[in-house]
């Protein structure tokens, strides 16, 4: 057998041997002699099975450039993903891997097998990446898989990567006992099919063009160049005066965004929603939020990256000493700041809250006249337009405290988010263990830098109301 079919086979024994496990819990009873054998037999193929991979995957190390000093470069599309194959990526199961992982801290030794397709694939990730997991890595091809499933059923149109950030940490304890925290998904005849998400803020930084450069190795600076040389009208003979360009560097480093959830076992083997969608959703979306939010409002202290709106050097525009509503001249300027730096170029669009977009559909360009700054067919000043919650709407601006909301107009291809390797899942099964739960952390490290400050300009004092 291929290395792919032994894991495919791997994968089927856990699932068989955990399901009798499932079936004598879920009716709260001792296995039966039948349903030891029965288990025992399938362990046994297991660490057969096991012990055919590991020979398998010793044999392709001989051919692995790792194992001789050299690491794929991060750029290299071959270094950002394992080449999963669409059956294993059907069966990756991040719940049986967090539950998995669970019992082997608690002491079970071999419970990591019934995660066997999981672990290795952790283990993968962690050999190109070059550095060991604080839990376990989930492989990029399954993140990406993710996304697109997300997406394809109407989800909150972006990504993880995008999920950055910066100790940004949501908590959601799902309980089968507690109604409003997981309760309400244990029942007889539930809905699952409707099952009503929350609602979250939308991300956008993707959809609008920021550049994503993933699985990055340590710290990262882009040359940039940052003057050009001068020329001079001479004489007859005269030389003109030596210049020359000026280079810097656009730098990111890793900072890290994390999230948490815990939940029951119980609510596991009870519930008739999608646990495993559940689950990966509320972790990945909490994070992906914080980092889009972080490309436009990141402090740049605290651990969280320089958003835009604190990024020196981008242009400004000013409504008033205590602010101002936005007009059809404000949506201009903001253009017209972007556009006398030579930087109106690229992936140009407006991005905006809903406040502002509200406040713009019923403003006239002119005094007068019916034609409204926000257009109908949600283009702006004849840019595409992007509206979030992730914007800010509680700015201060003199006396107007907490009410003020921001306006961005730029090339989005001209931010930057970085991100270090895969999603790193902590699993804790001690914190809540007197009450039967188990933690999961789901870390991300990522930075966020613009590439051009002048692509950019804001209006960070538009008032609404």
């Amino acid at each position: 057998m291929t290395l792919q079919q032994l894991r495919e086979r791997r994968a089927q024994l856990a699932q068989q041997a955990r399901a009798i496990i499932d079936a004598a819990q879920t009716a709260a009873r001792e296995l039966t002699n039948e349903e030891r054998t029965s288990y025992d037999g399938f362990m046994g193929q297991l660490d057969t099975v096991n012990g055919d991979i590991r020979r398998l995957e010793q044999a392709e190390t001989l051919n692995d450039p790792a194992t001789h000093g050299t690491r794929p470069s991060p750029n290299d599309p071959t270094h950002r993903q394992l080449g999963m194959s669409q059956s294993d990526l059907r069966s990756y199961s991040l719940v049986r891997a967090i539950d998995a992982m669970a019992d082997h801290l608690n002491g079970n030794r071999n419970s990591l097998d019934r995660a066997g397709l999981e672990m290795e694939a952790s283990r993968a990730m962690a050999k190109r990446l070059g550095r060991d997991p604080q839990g376990f890595f989930v492989p990029t091809d399954w993140l990406n898989r993710s996304l697109n499933d997300l997406q394809a059923s109407g989800g909150n149109q972006q990504e993880l990567i995008l999920r950055a950030l910066q100790r940004l940490l949501e908590r959601r304890d799902l309980l089968s006992g507690t109604p409003t925290a997981g309760g309400n998904t244990v029942a007889t005849d539930l809905l699952s099919d409707n099952f009503i998400e929350l609602l979250r803020n939308r991300m956008v930084l993707r959809a609008a063009g920021a550049t994503m450069l993933g699985d990055l190795s340590g710290n990262v600076a882009i040359p940039r160049q940052s003057g050009g040389a001068t020329s001079y009208w001479v004489a007859e003979n005269d030389a003109p005066t030596e210049s020359q360009q000026t280079v810097d560097q656009v730098t990111l480093t890793p900072k890290t965004v994390g999230a948490f959830t815990d939940y029951s076992r119980r609510l596991l083997r009870q519930s008739s929603i999608d646990v495993e969608a559940f689950v990966r959703g509320d972790l990945s979306a909490v994070g992906a939020l914080a980092i889009d939010r972080a490309g436009f409002h990141g402090l740049g202290s605290s651990n969280q990256p320089t958003g835009i709106a604190l990024t020196s050097g981008i242009g400004s525009v000013a409504g008033g000493t205590n602010g101002l509503a936005p007009t059809w001249g404000h949506m201009v300027s903001l253009e017209t700041e972007v556009a006398i730096d030579n930087a109106d170029l690229g992936r140009l669009a407006y991005i905006t809250n809903a406040k502002v977009r509200g406040k713009l559909k019923q403003t006239p360009r002119v005094s007068g006249q019916d034609r409204m700054i926000w257009n109908d067919d949600n283009t702006l000043n004849g840019y595409a337009t992007f509206t979030t919650n992730q914007v800010r709407s509680d700015l201060d601006k003199g006396t107007s405290t907490g009410v003020c909301s921001a306006a961005f107009f730029g090339n989005w291809a001209d931010l930057l988010i970085g991100m270090w390797g895969g999603l790193d899942i902590l699993v804790d099964p001690y914190t809540g263990s007197t009450a039967g739960t188990v933690r999961v952390v789901a870390l991300q490290d990522v930075d966020v830098a613009v590439r051009h400050p002048e692509s950019f300009a804001a209006m960070l004092d538009a008032l609404t109301t």
